[in-house]
């Protein structure tokens, strides 16, 4: 019998176990469940990823989205009728700003989309003036 190769089988220390079991690439484990006749436990097209900690990736969730915290958007929308006038508030409403600076405004009337397209100077000088809205440069009213 030969011996020469039989090390490579043996653990470096036969008191550690590994944590985690060994990762196979993507051919092994197809040859392992062809030649076990099971099914492969994960579909083809989906890869095996490390898991990642869920307190860091919600965190970072909450800051993307402006979660807990006022976006322009909602500053804008809370001060509107000031911005307007409660007239013109009724009829229209902020809907998001594009591009970071283009402000979507929606006028469900065609007499109060013709003046706020008139006063849309008057109204941006308005929006600019509210707190962490100086970035918004246009506004674009449209039908809604």
């Amino acid at each position: 019998m030969n011996t020469r190769g039989s090390n490579r089988l043996r653990p470096a220390s036969s008191t550690e176990m590994p944590d985690e079991p060994p990762q196979f690439s993507r051919a092994a484990e197809d040859l392992i469940a062809s030649l076990r006749r099971m099914p492969l436990e994960i579909p083809r097209g989906m890869r095996k990823r490390p898991t990642k900690d869920l307190g860091p990736l919600i965190a970072q969730i909450l800051v993307d989205n402006q979660i807990g915290c006022d976006s322009p958007e909602q500053t804008i929308r809370d001060k509107w009728v000031e911005v307007v006038g409660p007239a013109n508030a009724q009829y229209s409403h902020p809907a998001r700003i594009e591009r970071g600076r283009s402000l979507v405004v929606l006028a469900s009337h065609s007499v109060v989309r013709n003046e706020l397209f008139h006063h849309r100077m008057l109204i941006l000088g308005k929006i600019q003036k509210l707190p962490g809205c100086d970035h918004v440069r246009e506004i674009n009213i449209r039908a809604g």
